[in-house]
């Protein structure tokens, strides 16, 4: 078993998991169905190829910096009418550990098509280019420990807003069977525009992970600050 780890940082994201008509909004972390359209992007898969052995992937995310919400808007016309203006929403200069676990041939195969992709990557919408490399590495560990294991990613700018020596990272994983948490319909069963279907998903917040800060003040008295709230 093995972990595929993606750095997911740019100007702007959007992860939606939930929009209709003429809102588009984004989630406040990257979904399963925008990574995993990432890595079939990145394998030059076709939105109607089968996507199943990506679906049975376990996925979590660890938030490095949680960014700020930007509102925009777009208009469009259609035959000399003017259509209804269109919002969307992003997230400004946020920061993501995102992974994928399972077996080891076909993390490694994953890892090998993120660093030399067929189709562009992007960050949930093709307006949002990453900004550094996406592939992160393989962990030869199961998802929860690669996640817990690594230094904190944030830019130095994001580090020094913080204080602390000591900061607690959000970490959103894949229910385990029985588990309990936050349901969402995050599950892609077709990327086929003419027929996209999305299942359901129950998505656990698990304990914060506690990062070195190494720019902070390392007093021993310095509180712990959370991040990614």
């Amino acid at each position: 078993m093995s972990t595929l780890l993606l750095l997911l940082t740019g100007p702007m994201q959007s992860w939606g998991a939930s929009s209709r008509f003429a809102q588009r909004a984004t989630e406040n972390v990257p979904t399963k169905s925008g990574v995993l359209g990432l890595l079939a992007a990145a394998q030059g898969r076709r939105r109607t190829d089968s996507i199943e052995d990506l679906v049975r992937l376990r996925f979590g995310v660890r938030v490095e910096a949680s960014g700020s919400l930007l509102r925009d808007f777009q208009t469009a016309q259609s035959e000399q009418k003017s259509l209804p203006l269109t919002y969307r929403y992003y997230l400004s200069d946020a920061t993501f550990l995102a992974g994928v676990e399972g077996d080891d041939a076909m993390i490694d195969g994953l890892h090998e098509a993120l660093r030399h992709p067929v189709f562009p990557l992007y960050l949930g919408r093709r307006s949002c280019p990453p900004s550094r490399p996406v592939a992160k590495g393989v962990r030869r560990t199961d998802l929860e420990t690669a996640l817990r294991d690594e230094p904190w990613l944030a830019s130095e700018r994001e580090m020094r807003t913080h204080r602390a020596s000591t900061v607690r990272l959000r970490l959103l994983l894949d229910a385990e069977p029985g588990e309990e948490g936050i349901t969402m319909r995050d599950v892609p069963l077709s990327y086929d525009p003419r027929d996209r279907q999305y299942g359901w998903r129950t998505v656990t917040e698990a304990e914060p992970v506690a990062v070195n800060n190494p720019v902070g003040h390392h007093d021993v008295h310095d509180p712990v600050a959370e991040c990614g709230g």
